[in-house]
């Protein structure tokens, strides 16, 4: 099986139809490397699943770190609801933090897939490319909109002044991340229901 090809190049610019071509390559890449991790996701059969020549691959990802390391960054958008249309809007809102709950909820891929930005990141750790920042990152900036929201309440004072963002917004990642694995487990989507509501609670008895 071919591996992807490991040669030296810079992201190019992107027209409209380029984009979409890079965009439907990334969502295969992370589906694929989910299955087959990075090492069983070959050029051909990437360019199978995305329906492009081995000449578009090269020219949008021209080597295997930079292919992956795209993949986590566009897994991690799409958890944090970047790539829906239109657009998820800030966690500032006890409303807001409910509507991310619910829609995970009603998800039915989460009784089998878990957290998709953090099993694409569990199957990229086995292999041997040094990307653990871009990992990093991407749960860096998925941590940062619990963190702006929860901080937005509390200045509006909607929390009390003793709220501390941080902690609240290391419970709600917790929460989810334990609540998806229990879940994936179980092959029950209560069990992530009820680490979401504890968080909610916890959010809600800082509540002023």
């Amino acid at each position: 099986m071919q591996a992807i090809a490991d040669t030296p190049g810079s992201e190019p610019k992107l027209t409209p139809k380029g984009r979409e071509t890079r965009e439907r390559i990334l969502e295969c890449a992370a589906d694929l490397i989910y299955q087959f991790g990075v090492q069983g996701t070959s050029n051909d059969l990437l360019r199978r699943a995305a329906g492009v020549s081995g000449s578009q691959l090269n020219h949008y990802f021209p080597d295997k770190e930079a292919l992956v390391r795209a993949t986590l960054e566009w897994r991690a958008e799409s958890m944090m609801g970047l790539h829906q249309v239109p657009p998820r809007g800030p966690l500032d809102s006890a409303a807001a933090l409910r509507a991310w709950a619910d829609s995970y909820l009603a998800r039915p891929e989460v009784v089998t897939g878990g957290c998709s930005f953090g099993s694409l990141a569990a199957e990229v750790l086995k292999s041997d490319l040094d990307v653990r920042d871009a990992i990093a990152e991407g749960f860096a900036r998925w941590r940062a909109q619990f963190l702006d929201g929860l901080t937005a309440m509390r200045d509006r004072g909607e929390l009390r002044p003793d709220t501390d963002p941080e902690q609240l917004a290391t419970c709600l990642m917790a929460a989810f991340q334990g609540g998806l694995l229990l879940t994936q487990a179980s092959r029950d989507v209560q069990t992530l229901r009820e680490a979401l509501e504890a968080a909610l609670a916890y959010v809600d008895s800082h509540a002023t």
